[in-house]
């Protein structure tokens, strides 16, 4: 029980404390003037004042209820390095002993609260604290004890506490680690340009003096590494060149340093997107026919392309009287395009094109070593690649992966897709683009073409098929280079309409994105990606069957996945992501690497133990900060206000929190009784005075 005097006055305060100065004054005016019942005014006014302010005996029955003290337990990455794990689980144990034995007879209860890390979050330990507090009575907090290795990445997500904030620090005051810091990475490059990464190998804590410079290795997509040798803690400028256009990661690493606390660190993953500066097309066309605009508008309407085009309009084989200056529009310039500036171009495109002494040999000759050495061909032609004049019949028949018959279909056809242009990137799932459903017999819903000219294919895939089922479309590779031979000359019906049209536009878009190496259409890929806490991985081939891909963890453990295949050519298979970080891949006789999690983690930016970031919570509210490694402290139950900290212990306060059930309140001045007083003292004085 407990009991009080309230008051709960008729008037404000400030009107009561008007009308005690107005009684003073008035008693100190009667005694002034010798008035012999001065006294009598007093009580009287006193009396009046006193009922006015209304006191009431308050008595407050109330049950003691125990204080809380909060447990904060760091289960993150970095505080399960080296033996942090086994100072967590010893000191929790402890504490929790302490806090049991000063808890005997319900004075004090202990709640545990667990932190894991958040991926790029990092440990949010302070934010974990501050909604545990949210969820107890703040009169009723003891103190919370933080078990951890110091590195906390909420600082700001608790300004202030209600009782003392002590942590209790794993690890060693010798710590020290080395780290890869990437310090700027552009998001783009361009393919084939170096371009500059600024990067740190900095070393943390109490670090011995470094020995001259670390090597610094840099692997794109999982290749052979580049070494160079940098000096420890000093910014460098790195050039490293891209080969492909897509995304591109590298991985930048130092080897580990014998005594440092983690290899999590020590290296670091950039993803860079490749893009090509400008692709540049040579379209060169035998002759004016409706198809050449098709190629045309398909070419000039990627803003990326630089298009050089040339129609043959007067070959030398034609005999008309007519001035050249008056019918060529431009010079031919084929000395500078296919001799010297031929290795400029991405793509050469041959469109309906006829052997008539314009080109030579060497020009052929020329284009041949363009392909092998990394350069596209596309070769798209009707009835011509059947004649005498063919380019079959020129030194381009060495890239060719295709021979005419001389034979060509004048008949209507529906082209189709092959059995392993289903698969290839090019053409698979072309059909969902046609106008029309396909037909009752199975053939594609677009419309047909009316010439093609007979091939039997030499190399590559044939990814469409004519009539008999002959080749159409063949993809090869030559060399570090690629070529196609489109025989039929009629993709133009579909940009006109003709039945309904097709997806010329797609189709040729693909073709041509195929041959200038864009990644999205690679025919052999091997990527994966984090999906639902899973490592999807994806496999792209051109193969009707694949064996199980081998998955090594950032860890280096090794498993293997089987492949299930979800369409024509694309394989898929899936394990647990437990792990952040490069994850390795490898089908037969193809690598990959895949990133999971933040590139740089935030957990082990900065693993070494330290009471900088929580030192100033625990100074300003009255608690402290202490190493295990010295001795795990001692836990006192201290009076709120008092010291809760000092050599060798830490106290937690006695909030001497009660919960109120029942209130009992008397007043202690009747209204009645207290104007009776009051008139009594003035009659009194009255009968006083007038004597």
């Amino acid at each position: 029980m407990d009991r009080t005097i309230v008051f709960d006055p008729h008037l404000p305060w400030a009107a009561l404390g008007l009308l005690a100065a107005l009684s003073l004054v008035v008693v100190g005016l009667a005694l002034w003037r010798g008035l012999s019942g001065w006294w009598l005014r007093a009580l009287a006014a006193a009396t009046l004042l006193v009922a006015l302010a209304n006191p009431s005996l308050r008595d407050e029955d109330r049950a003691p209820v125990s204080s809380i003290a909060v447990v904060v337990v760091d289960d993150s990455a970095s505080n399960r390095i080296g033996d942090r794990s086994g100072q967590t689980a010893a000191a929790l144990a402890d504490v929790r002993a302490e806090l049991e034995r000063l808890g005997e007879g319900g004075r004090l209860e202990t709640r545990v609260v667990h932190v894991t890390d958040h991926g790029d979050g990092g440990t949010q330990l302070l934010g974990a604290l501050a909604e545990a507090a949210a969820t107890l009575p703040p009169d009723r907090i003891a103190g919370a004890i933080l078990i951890t290795d110091g590195q906390a990445h909420d600082p700001e997500a608790l300004a202030g506490f209600p009782a003392p904030v002590h942590a209790l620090l794993t690890g060693s005051a010798k710590d020290w680690d080395r780290r890869v810091v990437v310090e700027t990475a552009p998001a783009f490059a361009i393919v084939g340009e170096p371009v500059e990464l600024r990067l740190r190998i900095e070393d943390l804590g109490a670090a011995p003096p470094a020995a001259g410079a670390a090597p610094l290795m840099i692997a794109l997509d999982g290749g052979e590494p580049l070494r160079f040798d940098v000096p420890v803690g000093a910014s460098v400028g790195l050039p490293v060149m891209l080969n492909r256009g897509g995304a591109n990661v590298l991985e930048i690493s130092t080897p580990p340093v014998a005594g440092e606390l983690t290899e999590r660190n020590n290296a670091a993953i950039v993803t860079i997107n490749g893009v090509r500066d400008r692709l540049r097309v040579l379209l060169v066309s035998g002759e004016p026919y409706p198809g050449e605009r098709t190629w045309r508008n398909l070419l000039k309407s990627d803003s990326a392309v630089d298009l050089v085009h040339f129609t043959i309009l007067r070959p030398p084989d034609k005999q008309d009287f007519v001035p050249v200056f008056e019918l060529s529009l431009i010079a031919f310039p084929t000395q500078e395009l296919f001799m010297e500036k031929v290795d400029e171009f991405d793509l050469i495109i041959f469109d309906r094109y006829r052997r008539r002494g314009i080109l030579p040999n060497d020009y052929f000759e020329n284009i041949v070593r363009y392909v092998r050495e990394g350069g596209a061909l596309l070769v798209s032609s009707g009835e011509e690649i059947a004649g005498a004049d063919s380019l079959a019949r020129s030194p381009l028949n060495a890239v060719l992966p295709v021979a005419p018959t001389a034979h060509v279909f004048e008949e209507g056809f529906k082209p189709r897709i092959s059995e392993v242009g289903a698969r290839h990137p090019v053409t698979a799932g072309l059909e969902a683009h046609a106008p029309h459903p396909p037909d009752a017999d199975g053939a594609p819903g677009w419309g047909r073409w009316f010439r093609m000219a007979e091939v039997e294919a030499l190399a590559g895939e044939p990814v469409m098929e004519g009539p008999e089922g002959r080749p159409l479309l063949v993809l090869a590779r030559e060399g570090e280079g690629r070529v196609a031979a489109l025989s039929s000359d009629q993709a133009w019906l579909w940009s006109r309409g003709y039945e309904g049209g097709g997806p010329q536009a797609e189709l040729l878009r693909r073709l041509a994105h195929w041959l200038m190496k864009e990644p999205e259409l690679e025919e052999e890929t091997l990527s994966g990606v984090r999906r639902d806490e899973n490592l999807l991985v994806s496999r792209r081939t051109l193969a009707e069957k694949i064996g199980a891909t081998e998955v090594t963890s950032p860890s280096g453990a090794t498993t293997e996945i089987e492949m299930v295949e979800v369409a024509p050519g694309r394989w898929e298979g899936r394990l647990p992501a437990e792990e952040n970080g490069v994850w390795r891949l490898a089908n037969g006789d193809l690598a990959g690497v895949a990133v999971v999690g933040p590139r740089a983690p935030r957990e082990f930016a900065d693993p070494v133990s330290t009471g900088a970031v929580l030192g100033p919570l625990a100074e300003a509210t009255g608690g402290g900060t202490k190493r295990l490694e010295d001795a795990i402290p001692g836990i006192r139950l201290v009076h709120e206000g008092r010291v809760a900290e000092g050599r060798g212990w830490i106290g937690v306060v006695d909030r001497q929190a009660y919960q109120l059930r029942d209130i009992r309140q008397v007043g202690l001045a009747p209204g009645w009784l207290m104007l009776l007083l009051a008139g009594f003292f003035a009659f009194a004085a009255w009968r006083v005075e007038g004597r």
